[in-house]
């Protein structure tokens, strides 16, 4: 990936991690800000294989390193992911992987499997076959479990020959402190709105519908974009909230209960904001309900975070949906009765 193709508000900080030194960066911030076009812009760099000189802004993009990269063939970069994000970005995934989910016999993890972080530790252990040092990305890097992690600390602090980690993440909270403590972070900046809004319409979204989805995605242009390819409507999602107060199943009838409860939450952000008075972030003032009672927000705010914890594997998606949708009407309607 060259700096040609990076989004705008990325490419100067490309340029400022390629003038620093270190073998491993985290590079950390809110989804949608584009860690991972990050990571892999600058492992792209690092492997390039242009003189230093010209590679102080980023990859050139068209050596057969930068080709092997675009290709997903690079035999000294080494890409960690769950699987299901691997199919999704067309990583190729291990043999045996790939032949256990084409027989059926599991499917794509959502983790990043200890086999493959294992893989990674051998990886970094040998030498590079193109003589520019070894690179591992790993996105997102939550995605690591306990044990996943623990087999990475040892190679994370102790690397061995010219081998550098890139990991990016979207909740680095959620990171163990002794992986955190043995990278060099790095916070992504938030774009200009006018920045994000020329972007999403430079990606093919319809002028007229980029602000909306914008503030829909809370001002994060990959999510934005995300939500434009997903087909959400402005409209529908200025109507959402009163939807809700109907108790109308329906106007989320076509959201994983995932996306649901994430539809959710910002709307219940939003009634909390405007019940401490400040300004809502993902939807228009004028579009919201009364605000409820600030108890009822408190406890459908924590029901909404349990309900996350099991969102991507539902006993049922649609009595979940139903359920969460019920809950929404109770406490929106709970604001009619708010002394």
């Amino acid at each position: 990936m060259s700096a040609d193709t990076l989004s705008p508000w990325l490419r100067k900080p490309l340029a400022e991690l390629l003038r620093q030194r270190g073998h491993a960066w985290l590079l950390q911030g809110p989804s949608g800000l584009g860690q991972y076009e990050l990571g892999l812009a600058l492992a792209a760099a690092w492997l390039c294989e242009q003189p230093e000189e010209a590679r102080k802004e980023g990859a050139c993009g068209h050596c057969p390193s930068c080709h092997a990269i675009k290709v997903r063939t690079h035999a000294d970069l080494c890409v960690l992911m769950p699987e299901v994000a691997m199919q999704a970005l067309g990583w190729p995934l291990d043999e045996k992987a790939q032949a256990d989910i084409d027989d059926k016999k599991r499917k794509p993890s959502r983790e990043i499997r200890v086999e493959a972080m294992r893989d990674a530790v051998g990886f970094a252990q040998r030498t590079s076959a193109r003589g520019l040092g070894k690179v591992v990305l790993v996105y997102p890097a939550e995605r690591m479990n306990t044990i996943t992690a623990n087999a990475l600390l040892k190679t994370l602090e102790e690397p061995v020959g010219d081998v550098r980690f890139v990991l990016a993440s979207e909740a680095a909270w959620q990171l163990l402190p002794t992986i955190r403590s043995r990278c060099l972070g790095f916070t992504l900046p938030w774009p200009a709105p006018e920045e994000a809004r020329d972007w999403l319409v430079g990606q093919g979204v319809a002028a007229a519908d980029a602000t909306a989805l914008l503030r829909a995605a809370g001002g994060r242009p990959s999510d934005a974009l995300r939500l434009a390819a997903q087909g959400q409507s402005p409209k529908a999602w200025g109507l959402l909230p009163k939807a809700m107060v109907r108790g109308d199943v329906g106007a989320l009838a076509d959201h994983a209960p995932a996306q649901a409860i994430d539809v959710l939450q910002k709307l219940c952000h939003d009634l909390m904001a405007t019940d401490s008075g400040a300004e809502p972030r993902f939807f228009d003032s004028a579009d919201l309900p009364p605000v409820p009672p600030r108890g009822a927000l408190a406890r459908w705010s924590k029901s909404l975070a349990n309900a996350a914890k099991t969102a991507e594997h539902p006993f049922n998606a649609g009595l979940m949906l139903e359920a969460l949708v019920s809950e929404a009407r109770t406490t929106l309607n709970s604001a009619r009765r708010r002394p």
